[in-house]
């Protein structure tokens, strides 16, 4: 009894103690700290890459309906006012509103993509770009979590070049440009990670009046969103994609300088703004 008592003594428990296991939680918080960050950029960098293979996708599908269509890219929007229902083309989705709920023509609206009082009837369709093609899950920016301004919009995130390329309805120039006779292909922006103040606006704007869009006021809305590590991706004519980190914030009107400037302060991580100080990443020529 006595021999198996000294032999206990020497003999050290299992386990380990307290200070011990404080040592080994505090080594892993260490490490944690170390490593999330890494990890968060990571995670962001792979959605930027997956972003820029969807505006890849889109400008692909650009060219093919160029190839179709005499030269000419899709018109950004415009409505169609049936006996049955109204038909709001757009270059990503197509809204079918059935009659008599569909909007009137003669009601003057101003906004042609705003359906006020718009049924659970209406339809979502692919748009212009995709020429009757189903694909409409690429118009989600992987990093972009808001929604969209135009109703109805299942996904969103991306915005088409409205001021000099897709023009519009109620543009005023009325008829989308030509790829074959643009003059910079390589500097012309299509499509990008669109962003505003309060959501995607699909509908890219070029920061200072232009000749496509003389009585826009609303330019603010159409700017970029640096939601990929404060940097933006950006499809442009020449069919690359690319991210840029220069931020403008210089508009026309003045005054909504300060709206976006105000957004910035406030979304250090995700600001909005333009691809250059004047229309240059804009132009067609």
């Amino acid at each position: 009894m006595m021999l198996n008592k000294r032999l206990n003594l020497g003999r050290k428990e299992n386990g380990f103690t307290l200070i011990e296991l404080l040592v080994v939680i505090a080594i892993i918080s260490l490490l944690l700290s170390v490593m999330l960050p890494s990890l968060n950029r990571a995670k962001q960098q792979a959605e930027s890459i997956y972003c820029q293979s969807n505006l890849r996708q889109m400008m692909i599908a650009a060219v093919v309906y160029t190839e179709n269509n005499n030269g000419f890219f899709p018109i950004a929007y415009y409505t169609w006012h049936g006996d049955n229902e109204t038909i709001q083309y757009n270059w990503d989705f197509t809204l079918r509103t059935p009659a008599p709920a569909a909007l009137n023509a003669d009601l003057g609206v101003v906004d042609p993509l705003t359906l006020p009082d718009a049924p659970a009837a209406v339809t979502v369709e692919p748009g212009l770009l995709w020429q009757g093609e189903t694909i409409d899950k690429i118009h989600q920016c992987p990093s972009f979590r808001g929604a969209s301004n135009t109703a109805y919009d299942p996904y969103t995130g991306y915005n088409y070049n409205t001021s000099y390329i897709g023009h519009g309805q109620w543009e005023t120039i009325t008829q989308p440009a030509r790829r074959d006779r643009m003059a910079q292909l390589a500097s012309t922006a299509v499509f990008g990670d669109g962003q505003s103040t309060n959501g995607a606006n699909k509908f890219m704007r070029a920061p200072l009046r232009s000749e496509g869009d003389l009585s826009f006021s609303g330019r603010y809305a159409g700017a970029q969103g640096f939601r990929h590590n404060r940097r933006t991706n950006v499809a442009w004519a020449d069919g690359s994609v690319s991210s840029s980190s220069d931020i403008s914030t210089h508009i026309d009107p003045a005054r909504h300088q300060q709206i976006l400037e105000d957004y910035n302060l406030q979304n250090l991580r995700s600001p909005i703004g333009f691809l250059s100080p004047d229309n240059s990443a804009y132009k067609t020529r």
